[in-house]
């Protein structure tokens, strides 16, 4: 048995939601992009030879410029390999979004309630939703890691750190 079939039990194969042309070919566009700023940024900034020597921008212009080829690379060899194998799976991809999502959403509420709010909420829900542990151990352990973190944040090394309404309430 495989390591895959321990985990998730039989190994089925599910219909591919992103081949390997369609990833190289996005992650060169990707990259490309990155390639393309550092050289209109770098060119902004200077990449000429002045008279002291190279310009703040010189080196990582051709930089920039050495990505862009590479990239311009992974994408002709994603497009003449045409590799149409499944790079994620439907099952994959579950997994996956079963961890991102949340994470997005936790996020996305450190804004509003703070980081310390928003960690409890998703560390308990996350164990027990996704760790299947049961609500009183669930709870305790996010506010046992929690009120941890706040000490060492907060009262050990005066870090200050995103807070929402709770936090003010108590005067921090």
């Amino acid at each position: 048995m495989s390591t895959q079939e321990e985990i998730h039990g039989s190994v089925e194969t599910s219909p591919a939601v992103i081949t390997k042309r369609t990833a190289e070919i996005a992650v060169g566009f990707i990259v490309m992009a990155f390639g393309l700023l550092a050289i209109i940024s770098n060119y902004q900034l200077g990449a000429g030879w002045s008279e002291d020597g190279p310009q703040a921008g010189y080196f990582p212009l051709r930089m920039g410029a050495a990505i862009l080829i590479a990239s311009i690379f992974v994408i002709y060899q994603a497009v003449r390999k045409n590799d149409r194998s499944a790079f994620v799976e439907q099952t994959q991809l579950k997994l996956v979004a079963t961890v991102l999502l949340p994470l997005v959403v936790y996020i996305a509420a450190i804004k509003y309630v703070g980081i310390y709010v928003a960690s409890t909420l998703f560390i308990g829900i996350f164990m027990r939703l996704v760790g299947k542990f049961g609500w009183m151990r669930s709870v305790l352990t996010a506010l046992i890691i929690d009120a941890v973190l706040f000490w060492v944040f907060e009262i050990m090394f005066k870090v200050p750190l995103p807070k929402g309404p709770l936090e003010q309430m108590f005067g921090y």
